[in-house]
């Protein structure tokens, strides 16, 4: 399957490369705090399903290192280029199967994600953001079908489905429009730990 998703996603890369570069998607240009000073580190910051890269390039002019993450070769070389006219050089291109990725504990301040749902993640994206960490998420909801049908259900959230997921967090904004779930998250302390 990996190899498909490769070639497919390759396929619109490329057919996108005499397009625009994208702007960063808008749930991230209002959810993003400064970046973190004092660490021995930059903070760093995950955008998970990059494809060309616009969010994490992004996150990187505010100051984090960042990974992305994506299947298509195509999409990274793109994000590259754009890296390279930029002048940023605390980006890590990472082509990865999302399906086979281990993220690592506590490792991230931001995790992103735009339009992609893989369910098996959303205990990694827990255990990958340091105490405080902030997941900003958007993609499409059961409402979508009705609107691009046929659209395979296991790639919809259900209606509510991302606010139980992170009932335990502070949720710093949440919404189901149409078709369409936004959250942005914090995670919380450890119970019985100071902040």
């Amino acid at each position: 399957m990996a190899a498909e998703d490769r070639i497919r996603w390759d396929e619109l890369y490329q057919a996108r490369s005499t397009e625009p570069y994208p702007a960063p998607d808008p749930l991230l240009l209002t959810s993003v705090p400064p970046a973190p000073t004092g660490l021995d580190e930059p903070p760093r910051a995950l955008d998970v399903a990059a494809g060309r890269g616009q969010n994490g390039l992004w996150l990187a002019e505010q100051g984090y290192a960042v990974d992305l993450m994506d299947i298509s070769r195509v999409g990274l070389l793109q994000a590259r280029a754009e890296m390279t006219a930029r002048n940023l050089r605390n980006v890590n291109l990472l082509p990865v199967d999302l399906d086979e990725v281990e993220l690592g504990l506590e490792r991230y301040h931001i995790i992103c994600g735009f339009r992609f749902l893989k369910r098996h993640l959303f205990p990694q994206f827990r255990r990958a953001l340091v105490v405080g960490g902030r997941l900003i998420y958007e993609t499409f909801n059961q409402r979508y079908a009705a609107i691009r049908p046929p659209f395979k259900p296991d790639y919809l959230l259900e209606i509510g489905e991302l606010a139980a997921l992170f009932s335990d967090w502070t949720i710093l904004h949440y919404e189901e429009d149409s078709h369409v779930t936004r959250l942005v998250a914090l995670k919380p302390h450890p119970e019985g730990q100071n902040a």
